[in-house]
């Protein structure tokens, strides 16, 4: 089998061949040059500049307050750091829902202002039209299902979908739309780990999961949450490998009581 950590830079087909020979997909978000240039190092697989750098780095209660010229910031600060992580971009909220012209034309923005490698769009049937333009001018794109938080305030909760037989055959029937259009992989979002495996085996595209089991082909998290930055958003599917909120309040603690006794700087640190 392949080692995949050698490969120099990922790409849309070293996906496709990690889930056809069962490697898992390592994915996680990222928003500025210096975390992007640690995670690339790391070698995680794709970097996602999530619209949820309107929550961790913004402030706001929902990713739609984001904008576009905002999203392209984010990315291309991404994309100057990165030698081997392939780089995808959620296009914002009110960028591509409904008019499949300003979806091309957001999609064109954010592949030639950033660099970025592909975007990722929330929906299925719905967005058809939108993903269909995109794909058409050559720009990859990657979907995303289940609990889509740019319709927060349509589901009006953040619980898990799909458990209703209904709506997880509609999940279905959307997976197998999105892998006939031409996305290259689909996040799934707070599903049933049932679901998501079965999602998974009915298709030849990558599944990464948030929340959606450990039957899929990768996993993603917020890199913010994952690292114990952010420390109130405690949902079952996290696991924090830091707390670098407390390690970092506490370094920030110390250097103002080294400042303030005049420890810092010492003879060696001044000139």
């Amino acid at each position: 089998m392949k080692n995949y950590d050698e490969v120099k830079r990922m790409t849309t087909h070293t996906f496709k061949a990690m889930k056809a020979d069962g490697v898992k997909i390592s994915m996680l978000t990222a928003y500025d040059f210096s975390m992007a240039r640690i995670l690339d190092e790391a070698g995680i697989d794709i970097l996602l500049v999530g619209d949820s750098a309107s929550n961790v780095m913004a402030g706001h209660e929902t990713t739609l307050p984001i904008t576009l010229d905002q999203m392209i910031y984010h990315a291309s600060s991404v994309v100057r750091a990165v030698k081997r992580t392939f780089v995808v971009v959620d296009l914002p909220f009110g960028s591509y829902q409904g008019d499949e012209k300003a979806a091309l034309r957001a999609a064109i923005r954010i592949m030639k202002e950033s660099g970025a490698h592909g975007v990722k769009l929330e929906g299925g049937k719905e967005i058809e039209g939108s993903i269909k333009r995109i794909l058409s001018a050559g720009v990859p794109v990657m979907g995303h299902l289940g609990l889509t938080p740019q319709s927060i305030y349509k589901f009006g909760t953040y619980v898990v979908r799909a458990k209703e037989e209904e709506e997880a055959q509609q999940l279905r029937k959307d997976a197998k739309l999105l892998e006939k259009l031409g996305c290259f992989g689909i996040v799934l979002e707070k599903i049933p780990a049932v679901l998501g495996q079965e999602v998974a085996e009915s298709v030849g595209i990558p599944i990464i999961g948030i929340g959606g089991g450990n039957g899929v082909d990768g996993q993603v998290l917020v890199v913010h949450d994952m690292l114990g930055i952010t420390k109130d958003f405690q949902p079952r599917f996290l696991r924090r490998y830091l707390d670098l909120f407390e390690e970092i309040k506490n370094a920030a603690a110390q250097y103002k009581t080294d400042v303030r006794s005049g420890d810092f700087p010492n003879e060696k640190e001044q000139y």
